[in-house]
């Protein structure tokens, strides 16, 4: 089976967040379910500036392989020799609908080039939307597509592409397309409701958000076309790499540790606390923050709550970058609770992996979440998630029960201030009895969110689509 895999990033060549993770790890453990994979994405500055090694196929293809995987660059100094993959600080390039428009038309003649005839091709996100519409209207009677069959994933639907609608001719599409039937978007165009409705199967990325984004509070306006293909649609846990994401063989910690020693999880805590210049006592739970600082990671209820949560004896350490309202929110936390909160306004890998190494709890709040890697490598770390009733998190983290000593988290169902706080009691609470606490660390430990159950899942899939 020939699965070619077309993204707008992919880790470790170039990365804004988590679809890069997916397109880097997805295919590896795709490989080793004998499934012959290949990666198709963007050539940015990023890569270039990255020295690895490739060679040119053609003026504006170039090709590199990564651990045994064909990756192949699409390149165009006018579209992709930029600082950003998508943007600057100050917000997109205008010129988005081009950019991937070329990219997307440049996927399927590369194709045809290296005469690569693929049993699916694996669109994700969309910037990879307009794949499905062109193979359908223009390649429809080629022979090499002709057994050809479209996958489109959907790794956050807040993101939907949306473009002015007199914009359209750019995409080259018939026009027909530019109607409700089509790409238009409420006055506007989507490429993404362009990979809803011309893709074979769709899939994202937790069996939970596959039901939310059929509804109108997570659907963001696709919540029709969604149910319209919702006969062709599943939800796929993602993974983690459990190799990278490994407390025994991380070198990015000072101690590594094990389920089996858990000494090094306390050292980790005393690091992290002199690091972040907060007063070191392995009696005060310590909750990490690592992500995205924008309105979906819940930093709203967190600034509505934390006059009360600074009642308790905790410390909460923050590492992301975001909107600046959400960094200057956190800046003023610090100044005010110095003794008790700290923040990283950066993204650095060390520090993430320390905070996940060295927290006891992780505050994920999250008002949605597709998926969420946080809780999952979190758990890898014996760091136990307090976290938001939504998305992938409903499938992941279980409420833990003092009663029977079951579950793996906290988790808060009404998303409002008062529900997010007695969580947080109950977290604190737990932590104070160390021998439970203890006992649910090193449980969690045990866990396997490794990519190869997913990889076995859409390798089903692919096989159920072309048979």
């Amino acid at each position: 089976m020939k699965v070619v895999f077309c993204c707008s990033e992919m880790a470790p060549f170039a990365k804004t967040g988590g679809l890069a993770d997916v397109c880097g790890a997805l295919p590896l453990a795709l490989m080793k379910e004998e499934v012959d994979v290949c990666v198709v994405m963007p050539f940015y500055r990023e890569v270039q500036q990255r020295n690895i090694p490739f060679k040119m196929l053609d003026h504006d293809v170039a090709v590199a392989n990564y651990q045994g995987l064909d990756v192949f660059f699409i390149k165009n100094e006018v579209f992709f020799n930029r600082d950003g993959l998508y943007g600057t600080p100050h917000g997109d390039y205008g010129d988005n609908l081009e950019r991937f428009a070329f990219f997307n038309k440049r996927v399927l003649q590369l194709l045809k080039d290296i005469r690569l005839a693929p049993d699916i091709i694996h669109c994700h996100d969309w910037q990879t939307a307009l794949i499905p519409a062109y193979l359908k209207f223009y390649y429809q009677g080629d022979s090499l597509f002709e057994k050809t069959k479209t996958f489109f994933t959907i790794h956050n639907l807040a993101y939907q592409g949306i473009f002015p609608r007199d914009k359209f001719f750019v995409l080259g599409l018939p026009h027909e397309l530019n109607s409700i039937n089509g790409v238009e978007y409420y006055g506007q165009l989507s490429l993404l409701k362009g990979g809803l409705l011309f893709s074979d199967y769709i899939t994202t990325v937790s069996p939970q958000y596959a039901k939310e984004i059929q509804h109108r509070e997570s659907g963001r306006g696709m919540e029709g076309v969604i149910r319209f293909r919702s006969d062709r649609l599943s939800g796929i846990l993602n993974g983690i790499d459990a190799e990278y994401w490994n407390p025994e063989k991380d070198t990015l910690i000072a101690h590594p540790y094990s389920m089996n020693d858990m000494s090094g999880k306390a050292k980790n805590k005393v690091i992290l606390q002199k690091e972040s210049g907060l007063p070191v006592c392995e009696y005060i739970p310590v909750f990490g923050f690592v992500g995205r600082l924008s309105e979906q990671k819940g930093i709203d209820v967190i600034a509505q709550g934390i006059e009360e949560m600074m009642q308790y004896p905790v410390q909460l350490i923050f590492q992301g970058v975001g909107e600046q309202r959400f960094e200057d929110l956190l800046r003023s936390f610090q100044r005010r609770f110095p003794e008790k909160i700290a923040v990283h306004i950066q993204f650095d890998e060390t520090m993430a992996h320390r905070i996940y190494a060295g927290s006891d709890l992780l505050l994920m709040p999250s008002v949605y979440e597709p998926c969420g890697l946080s809780q999952l490598i979190a758990f890898r770390y014996g760091t136990i998630p307090l976290v938001h009733h939504t998305g992938g998190l409903v499938d992941t983290v279980m409420p833990f029960k003092l009663t029977n000593n079951q579950g793996d988290g906290f988790v808060f169902t009404r998303f409002d201030k008062e529900s997010l706080l007695k969580t947080f009691e109950t977290a604190v609470k737990v932590f104070e009895d160390r021998d439970l606490f203890l006992d649910l660390s090193t449980r969690v430990m045990r866990y396997d969110f490794s990519w190869m159950t997913s990889a076995v899942e859409y390798r089903k899939l692919y096989q159920a689509c072309i048979s």
